[in-house]
Formats: C-alpha cells, sequence, structure tokens
C-alpha cells in the first residue's frame, strides 16, 4: 500500500471562519481513554480526516494491521508513536494484552492497512470484547473502499450488502453467489486480481447479465472504473493479465424476471382447446400477470400450428 499524495496546508480552505471550539483538535490531555476505531486513507494521503491525525499523535499506543504500513503513513505527518501489531495471526493472542492496557486508562488508536477498521480484518472481534469488559470504543469515520466504490459505480445506492471477499476455491465461491443470488440489493465485494476473470465468469453464470462496475487503485494516481454488464466485464478479463492493484467489484440488484412464456404456452395450448383466441390470452395474461399483447401473439401462433 502506497499513498499517492502528501499532507497539504492546515489552513482551513474557505480562508475566512474560524473552527469552532468543540471542532478544535484535541490535545493529549483532553484524548479519552478507551479504544479508537480510526479511519485512514485507502489510497490519497490527503483523505485522512483530522480527527484520526489528532488520535494517531495523542494516543498512547497504535495497534495497527501491518506496522510497516502504519509507519509510513505516520511519516507523512510527522508523528513517532508506539506500534504493535493486531492482525488475524496474532489477534487471539494480542487481545488479552490490549484489553489489559485499555483497564489501566490506556487511549488506543485501532488502524487497518487502509480503510476503516473492522472491514474485512478481526477488529470487530477486539471491540466486542472492550465492550463486553465495559470499556469505551469510539469510531472514528473516514474513508471506505466498499463506499467509495458505491459512489462511483453508478448502481443503485438505496439498499447494498457489502460481502467482502469470495473464497479462493471455486465450489465454495459459487455456493457463496447462489445464497446471495436473490438479494435485491447492490452486491459489494472484494477481489483478487489474480481471480477477478473466474469470479466474474461465475458471477456472469448465476446472477445473469447484470449491469457492473470493477474499481481498482480508487483514490490512487491510477484509479481506474469499469461500468458495463457482467458478460462483457467478464470478457475483458478473461484470460488477460490480472490488473493491478487493489479491486472492488460491484454488482446491480436482480433485473425484473422474464415471463415465464414456456409454461404460459403448455396452459395456453390447452385453453385454446374450448375457448377462442382473445378469451383465452386475455385468461392467461390476466392469471400469470403476463403482456397481453405478446400473450395474444403467441396464442395466435399456437393456433395457426394447430391448424396446419
Amino acid at each position: 500500500m502506497s499513498w499517492e499524495a502528501t499532507l497539504g496546508a492546515k489552513t482551513d480552505r474557505s480562508g475566512s471562519k474560524p473552527i469552532p471550539d468543540k471542532e478544535k483538535s484535541q490535545s493529549a490531555s483532553e484524548l479519552a481513554p478507551g479504544l479508537y476505531v480510526t479511519a485512514t486513507p485507502i489510497g490519497n494521503a490527503r483523505d485522512i480526516t483530522l480527527r484520526a491525525r489528532d488520535a494517531l499523535a495523542n494516543c498512547d499506543l497504535i495497534a495497527a494491521e501491518d506496522t510497516r504500513v502504519t509507519s509510513r503513513l505516520l511519516s507523512i505527518y510527522g508523528i513517532s508513536k508506539s506500534l504493535t501489531a493486531y492482525n488475524d495471526h496474532n489477534a487471539a493472542r494480542e487481545r488479552p494484552r490490549l484489553l489489559a492496557k485499555l483497564h489501566a486508562g490506556a487511549r488506543i488508536v485501532l488502524v487497518s492497512d487502509a480503510g476503516t477498521p473492522l472491514v474485512s480484518d478481526p477488529g470487530y472481534k477486539l471491540v466486542r470484547e472492550v465492550l463486553a469488559e465495559g470499556l469505551p470504543v469510539h469510531a472514528l469515520p473516514g474513508a471506505s473502499a466498499p463506499l467509495t466504490a458505491l459512489a462511483l459505480a453508478g448502481l443503485p445506492t438505496d439498499r447494498f450488502l457489502f460481502a467482502g471477499f469470495l473464497s479462493s476455491k471455486q465450489g465454495e465461491r459459487r455456493t457463496t453467489l447462489e445464497e446471495l443470488r436473490g438479494v435485491r440489493a447492490t452486491l459489494i465485494f472484494f477481489e483478487s486480481p489474480q481471480r477477478l476473470g473466474a469470479s466474474l465468469a461465475d458471477m456472469r453464470e448465476i446472477f445473469g447479465n447484470r449491469p457492473a462496475a470493477v474499481a481498482r487503485e480508487l483514490t490512487k494516481l491510477h484509479e481506474e472504473i469499469r461500468r458495463n454488464d457482467l458478460d462483457t466485464l467478464a470478457k475483458s478479463y478473461a484470460g488477460a493479465e490480472p490488473p493491478k492493484g487493489e479491486v472492488t467489484v460491484l454488482v446491480g440488484p436482480p433485473l425484473d424476471a422474464a415471463p415465464d412464456f414456456a409454461h404460459a404456452e403448455k396452459l395456453l395450448a390447452q385453453a385454446l382447446e374450448f375457448m377462442p383466441v382473445r378469451a383465452a390470452a386475455d385468461l392467461l395474461a390476466e392469471a400469470l400477470d403476463l403482456p397481453r399483447r405478446e400473450t395474444y401473439a403467441r396464442a395466435l401462433a399456437l393456433k395457426k400450428n394447430a391448424q396446419a
């Protein structure tokens, strides 16, 4: 992970009104004890929030997914703080130690490599145990890859589901996609560049040809958004060199189901044995909620074929 921009000027862009007292930076003495779940930039370093900078500068300890990544971020802002790793590999061992520090009144900032902690990382387990101990948790919102991609995709935003990473095993991946097929919401996935083509092909087969988007390197210098249907996107990535960078895939909600004329034609054939064409077509269109004009055309064709 690298940040494409360095910290800019500290002055208010408007240059007119001072920051209200309640929004001024907190000093070390004002940063209350507790766990601070803190969002960091997903690419562009200027996306850091003022609250995140305050917490990073004034905390007692930073629990980072990868201390090397966080160290590079801190160096951009001239911050020097104690760091400890907290990730999938050591979370079970580290949680008791972090809890003990919080009980002693420590101010600990939790960060992931990029974006908002707890999204596809073990942070939620730490938050769950901190809350169970009756200790304070503070959320410092900021950059988030799923929401950034959703804002750019041009897909419905009124309902969406973040589904995380799909399995690297095709069978498990397809099982998950089958479970999500009927969800009437925009679906958001993280995906490995190496598996992108295969995953898009599975989505096309299971979801049908829905509108979709592939977002890559969000907020970075080489940001790219491809918007098309799943069929086109799957073909464009099939057999191609895997793209570079981090990838977010978005798939629109289910399309309106096509009328089941195969079933309707069987019923029309039976009805036409004792009913006029118009009456049979009207009856089936009403009963099965089918378009009347097309139902009547199919009834006419069936009648002609039966008389031939």
